[in-house]
């Protein structure tokens, strides 16, 4: 092996004005929205520990900084062996921090300068991947990109931004620290550059790296150090077959799933105590566990009662329990089941906290019975949660909502179910917000989009479940099928067509863009229809390729429809067959949904 540096380096030192390759079995993107929320909450909590209200930007200088481990490059084209997803996934972050920076009328030269570099006349990106190019390109000038047809990394990297533009915590991260954040990031972000003369050195140091293991994972420290504290060597091998058997299962579907099925575990059954919400607030329990979570169990000892070998051999069996648990979790949110349903509707709308809050209320000694009752309750909980917070537009994702979470978590923490009713019932009683009464004003952006995609799919579903059809719910909200099934406008995006209506362009984006005006359809028919007027869409909404929801506009539903006809007359809905769509009509309809919706979301489940 010839000769290889090391040295440490700042993200605005590796990326600016420096373009990089990416080898060919290094290509795929495979980051998924758990790893950027982690990234997200890892970063901006980092700055937030040194950052004080009134900072110059000369003060950031004197920030601590953040360490992202090594990255590993070979020969003068500078190929990424390791570390492209990070390096992918921080090239998203700019550019999404420059696109908020542009919105507000602030600049800053230096991101612009780490996403590409010019040479010879011709502008590219300097992580250049030829067929990333026009997604790259719709991100940096903040424009929405098709991925139909698209490979996997294009189709993660577009979901992958999407996902920061939802979960970046503008409300801690506010526009006046913007730019103190951009600083530190460009600045105090470091990692140790690996550089190799050749590819097959490069490689040979990424293999040593990853299959040797240079580092132990917390997970194996942690195991060395509950089953250093066992004295009986049978029960010590004993101990270590359980761990090992159960972390194979957890890393079956996610190399990382032992981690966070740890970091759950912990949070929800014994951690005490989380940071504030502020600048400048110290790490505390919860987010110490978020990292070396090992160090904290060794720390907190006292805490978590592990005193004798009885006790640490006690706290292995409580992690194999559940463990097993987690999976269980996991499967339930992968795959449809009547009897976990509210866990996978979760799931749908990316809930990735839900984990921690099942784990909450369960207790070592429960029977499988009272364990899924207690998860349906909580799952049930969080479902009202999520529908509650965006019908209000407010966010559920992971940096807003984590001290919430943490502080149902602890309330709930080893309940009876009969008390679990109870707590959950008063948790969501506290809620100020009220889905059903905020429909009038619910409309379609990219915030609320997949949102008001679920509700649609799950009030569709609902009927169906109701007037003794299979719920297609599931179908409804499969994006993998070649001709899924998408949001549609029941009003053409033609304002000329309505001008005695409306009064102007901002008034029919508003009623047009309003749940009662929404419907689902499949992709084909939705961009068929899409210049057409009412008249011609109902035809379609009433054949066999819609589904109730879009078919109780016209008269065929009410014909020969006796399930149908009872549902409604038992539960007094106001459906009724338009054969117009206006105002009015958009009105009555929201009015009809407010109803399904006090039937779907309520809290009879907690009496």
């Amino acid at each position: 092996m010839k000769k290889i540096d090391g040295s440490p380096k700042s993200l605005k030192q590796l990326l600016q004005n420096t373009k990089y390759s990416i080898h060919y079995y290094q290509r795929e993107y495979m980051w998924q929205r758990k790893h950027i929320e982690e990234l997200i909450d890892d970063l901006t909590t980092e700055f937030l520990i040194y950052y004080k209200s009134g900072d110059d930007r000369i003060a950031v200088q004197d920030y601590g900084a953040y360490f992202m481990g090594s990255i590993v490059l070979a020969g003068r084209k500078n190929a990424i062996i390791d570390g492209q997803q990070r390096f992918s996934s921080l090239t998203l972050l700019l550019m999404y921090l420059n696109n908020r920076l542009r919105v507000t009328g602030q600049s800053y030269s230096v991101i612009v300068q780490m996403i590409f570099s010019e040479a010879y006349g011709t502008k590219s990106f300097n992580i250049n991947v030829d067929d990333r190019a026009e997604c790259m390109n719709a991100i940096f000038n903040d424009k929405t990109f098709d991925t139909t047809g698209v490979g996997e990394s294009v189709k993660n990297l577009y979901g992958r931004y999407t996902d920061i533009v939802e979960i970046f915590p503008i409300n801690d991260i506010t526009d006046g620290m913007l730019l103190h954040f951009c600083d530190w990031l460009a600045e105090k972000v470091f990692f140790i550059e690996i550089v190799a003369t050749t590819e097959q050195d490069a490689h040979k140091v990424f293999v040593t790296m990853n299959d040797r293991g240079l580092s132990l994972t917390s997970t194996e420290m942690l195991k060395g150090y509950l089953l250093s504290e066992i004295k009986d060597d049978t029960k010590r091998q004993k101990l270590n077959q359980i761990w090992k058997d159960n972390v194979l299962s957890l890393k079956k579907d996610d190399d990382k799933g032992d981690e966070t099925f740890i970091k759950a575990w912990l949070r929800a059954q014994y951690a005490e105590t989380i940071r504030e919400n502020k600048a400048g607030a110290i790490n505390q329990d919860f987010d110490i566990i978020g990292g070396p979570f090992h160090k904290w169990v060794r720390d907190e000892r006292v805490k978590l009662r592990l005193s004798t070998t009885d006790d640490f051999e006690a706290f292995i069996m409580q992690f194999s329990k559940f463990a097993e648990i987690y999976t269980k979790i996991k499967e339930a949110e992968s795959t449809f089941s009547e009897e976990t349903k509210y866990i996978y509707y979760n799931s749908q709308v990316n809930f990735t906290l839900q984990p921690q809050l099942l784990l909450a209320p369960i207790c070592y000694d429960d029977s499988w019975e009272t364990i899924t009752e207690k998860m349906n309750l909580v799952a049930r909980f969080i479902d009202l949660l999520i529908t509650a917070r965006v019908t209000n537009y407010r966010s559920v994702d992971y940096s807003t909502i984590k001290n919430y979470v943490f502080t149902v978590s602890k309330d709930i923490r080893r309940c009876t179910t009969n008390e679990l009713k109870q707590r959950l019932k008063q948790q969501y009683e506290k809620l100020s917000y009220d889905p059903a009464s905020a429909l009038p004003e619910l409309r379609l952006n990219s915030f609320t989009k997949k949102y008001i995609k679920n509700m649609i799919a799950r009030i569709t579903g609902y009927i169906e479940e109701q007037t003794g059809v299979v719920s297609k719910y599931c179908e409804y909200m499969d994006t993998k099928t070649k001709n899924p099934f998408e949001i549609e406008h029941i009003i053409s995006d033609h304002y000329e067509w309505f001008t005695d209506e409306y009064a102007d362009q901002e008034e029919f984006k508003r009623w047009r863009n309003s749940i009662g005006a929404l419907l689902l359809l499949h992709k084909s028919i939705n961009a068929s229809l899409n210049d057409s007027k009412y008249d011609h869409k109902l035809t379609k909404y009433c054949s066999t390729e819609g589904n109730i929801y879009t078919e109780s506009l016209g008269d065929l539903a009410y014909q020969h429809n006796p399930k149908f006809l009872k549902f409604v007359s038992e539960n007094n809905l106001l459906f009724k067959a338009y054969p117009k769509f206006g105002k009015a009509e958009i009105s009555e309809r929201i009015q009809l949904l407010i109803q399904l919706v006090k039937l779907i979301w309520n809290s009879e489940m907690f009496n």
